[in-house]
């Protein structure tokens, strides 16, 4: 264990896919949401099996026991990517971003209902408070007060991001059962070559040929985030979750600083104070977390007693 390695490369990952929201964000205007998708899954294989051949993984790592499992991950995948991809397009970067963090706070209840975890009156107490945020983000796009066109665009980003997270909330609650048979490096895998394929079913609904600049944002969009999934699943060898999760919110930091540099958007008061909320209810839930698996450990090293 080395929690300061652990934590770098995770701030890295955080970093690295922040800059792949910021290529896709930037060829949106011309780039349909399916083509980005494609593009982002289709460059991320080589990167990737580049990875498992360095780590010694390329021979053993891909073998599967449960394709089916695999491909409704994939499919929940595609469609969050494809959604979010959308809000990239409609929304300003940090408000996008903000809104992504409704997915951690959705997996917590749909692990509930679908998995059956126990959501104690803490955790649900935050999920609640992280909603509320959630809410108050949404809240200046979902106006009736006869919204233009650059409104209405708006408050369809803001309704692309919520249900990709929901979607990414899905995803999370197929990869949890996915992880008690299979490897991680079969589920990254499997998940970019599933998500290249699927995408190819937007191709009917028109696809634009990129310039030369698109091309090299997308292409990059793609290996970026190759390396953001191999900082990641690296940062966990160093390091417990509970150490390294609360540094996924740096992207909202990145995202206000990138959003401000690149496409000068300045976020609003009421945008902050939600995000806020959100990330606070996150970080408690992650705190809430490690004490309960501090105290489930401190009850098994006590032996049994008569």
């Amino acid at each position: 264990m080395n929690p300061l390695r652990g934590i770098a490369l995770k701030i890295l990952s955080v970093t690295v896919f922040t800059l792949m929201a910021t290529c896709i964000k930037a060829v949106s205007p011309g780039i349909p949401p399916g083509e980005a998708v494609f593009f982002r899954s289709s460059f991320a294989i080589p990167v990737i099996l580049a990875w498992l051949a360095w780590t010694g993984d390329l021979r053993h790592g891909l073998v599967t026991s449960n394709p089916l499992g695999h491909f409704w991950r994939g499919l929940a995948g595609v469609a969050s990517m494809g959604l979010g991809f959308t809000a990239l397009g409609l929304l300003p970067l940090p408000e996008a971003t903000a809104l992504s963090y409704a997915a951690p706070l959705l997996t917590v209840i749909f692990g509930a209902m679908f998995l059956g975890e126990q959501v104690r009156i803490f955790r649900f107490t935050a999920v609640i408070l992280g909603l509320v945020g959630v809410i108050i983000v949404l809240s200046p796009r979902l106006t009736l007060a006869s919204p233009g066109a650059a409104d209405q665009l708006q408050a369809v980003g803001a309704m692309a991001a919520l249900l990709a997270a929901v979607l990414a909330a899905l995803a999370q609650v197929f990869v949890r059962k996915l992880v008690r048979t299979e490897a991680t490096a079969a589920i990254v895998f499997y998940f970019s070559l599933i998500a290249a394929l699927l995408s190819l079913v937007t191709l009917p609904f028109g696809w634009a040929w990129p310039t030369a600049g698109e091309t090299g944002l997308l292409v990059g969009a793609g290996f970026l985030g190759g390396l953001g999934q191999m900082f990641l699943t690296e940062s966990y060898r160093y390091a417990d979750v509970s150490v390294i999760a609360p540094f996924d919110y740096t992207s909202m930091l990145l995202a206000l600083a990138f959003g401000y540099w690149i496409f000068a958007e300045v976020p609003t008061l009421t945008m902050l104070a939600g995000a806020a909320l959100i990330v606070g209810a996150g970080l408690f839930i992650i705190w809430r977390e490690h004490r309960l698996g501090l105290e489930r450990g401190a009850r098994r090293a006590i032996p049994p007693q008569g």
